[in-house]
């Protein structure tokens, strides 16, 4: 999903080590979602990964029960590399009222981040995030696959999700 009021940009070479992340996602098959407090779900996912000509990739994810095609989590955010590393920083909003800063490095094709801040809405539903971490890897076969893991003040790290996606034209 491009932005409406800027042509199509140069590649900022800030970020031009994640460029295999620009494009529209869509999940190849459902995807898989749990947690101890949670009965097991299957949900889909578009991702869009965008950029204008800054240092920053835009993104914006969209998640729907596989079922009922209800909405369920939303996230949007900017990628941004510090220059002349592989360190990243994943600054990303949710729609649960989660603010999150997730940092971590990039290694080839593997994006591998870790919470460095988190914040809520004062009324944000128990029991509370502590600690995400997130990894995306393209595969061999152009396929995009992601895994997402968190804390909670009642459960330690415990993986909570995980899809493949293929590139739309």
């Amino acid at each position: 999903m491009a932005c409406p009021f800027h042509q199509p940009a140069k590649l900022n070479e800030a970020i031009s080590p994640l460029d295999w992340l620009l494009g529209n996602w869509e999940s190849v098959e459902p995807g898989e979602g749990s947690f101890p407090s949670l009965k097991p779900f299957r949900y889909t996912e578009a991702l869009h990964f965008t950029q204008v000509g800054q240092p920053i990739i835009n993104f914006m994810f969209n998640a729907s029960d596989v079922e009922t095609k209800k909405p369920l989590h939303r996230e949007c955010g900017f990628i941004r590399m510090q220059t002349g590393t592989n360190r990243v920083a994943f600054i990303v909003a949710q729609n649960s009222g989660l603010v999150e800063v997730e940092e971590g490095e990039l290694v080839g094709k593997k994006l591998s981040l870790h919470t460095h801040a988190l914040a809520r809405t004062s009324f944000a539903k128990e029991p509370h995030v502590k600690e995400v971490s997130r990894v995306f890897q393209l595969q061999p076969d152009g396929k995009l696959e992601q895994t997402v893991s968190m804390s909670t003040d009642k459960q330690p790290m415990t993986q909570h999700l995980h899809i493949t996606y293929s590139r739309l034209p």
